[in-house]
């Protein structure tokens, strides 16, 4: 017990724990939940699989996909001194090809919504790199950054990895609506071959209207649920809106939320345009 509820270990008889091993007495690291990750994880791939047949098999490939990518391939190279908004720009551009092609197959309109979606990535890493520096962001304020400094990784760049955290987490939605975006183009071409580029321009920016407002804040309500508590507090000690937006973790979140919406905003007229440019000339 450390006074610390996110690392105190409280057990009960009937508990299963991981114990250090050899030498006496023996110490309970923390509570065994390997067992119902695999059973969870065991429904998710099943219901995946059973609703989703084909395709869902092809998701599952991709979550594990991602899983792998972001463990095996993006943290080791951040901790090997990489720079790490670059590198994540770089895992991110090969899970969204790789996403799109197994959802889409090699078709115009995986070609159209990688595009699109990229286009929009890359609005978002330039909006994050002026936004950080303008709002005086440095990175701390992520979970376990200044541990991270002191267990020999002094000479990493928090605020860079800041910036790669907020590509990193809108990227899910920005796939989705570029997806969403060169689906809706395709349809549309598939009901009209003589539609032309400016009826399909048009068609997929009223698609991307319709997809936008949900996807913005989809993102506003998994940012801040994160940090659900921290507003509570705020809440509850009655500190003006003023004092508690210009906090170091409040702003951060701010910023976070607002690049990720601005970039998943620009992916709309860009996807619309890549797609309507495609599929002018035919399927």
């Amino acid at each position: 017990m450390r006074g610390q509820g996110e690392v105190d270990k409280k057990f009960k008889v009937g508990d299963i724990a991981i114990v250090s091993k050899g030498g006496e007495p023996l110490v309970a690291r923390d509570h065994w939940r390997l067992g119902w990750i695999a059973f969870f994880f065991g429904m998710f791939c099943l219901l995946l699989c059973v609703f989703g047949g084909w395709t869902g098999l092809k998701a599952l490939f991709s979550f594990v996909f991602s899983c792998f990518a972001v463990w095996k391939l993006l943290i080791p190279l951040c901790l090997s001194g990489w720079h790490a908004s670059s590198v994540v720009f770089l895992v991110v551009a090969v899970l969204t090809a790789v996403i799109m092609y197994l959802v889409a197959g090699w078709s115009k309109t995986a070609f159209a919504a990688f595009c699109g979606s990229m286009l929009g990535v890359i609005s978002s890493l330039l909006l994050a790199h002026v936004c950080t520096r303008v709002m005086s962001i440095n990175g701390f304020t992520m979970p376990f950054a200044q541990r991270l400094l002191y267990s020999g990784c002094e000479f990493i760049d928090l605020r860079d990895i800041f910036i790669g955290a907020i590509i990193l987490c809108s990227s899910g939605a920005v796939m989705d609506l570029g997806m969403d975006i060169a689906a809706g183009i395709r349809e549309v071409k598939h009901h009209n071959s003589m539609l032309g580029f400016k009826e399909l321009f048009s068609s997929g920016l009223r698609i991307a209207r319709a997809v936008v407002g949900t996807m913005t804040t989809t993102l506003l309500l998994a940012y801040s649920g994160g940090y659900l508590t921290l507003l509570m507090v705020f809440a509850a000690q009655k500190t003006n809106p003023i004092d508690f937006l210009n906090t170091t973790l409040v702003s951060a979140e701010i910023a976070k939320t607002l690049v990720g919406s601005l970039g998943l905003v620009l992916v709309a007229p860009f996807t619309a345009f890549v797609g309507a440019l495609i599929f002018r000339r035919g399927e």
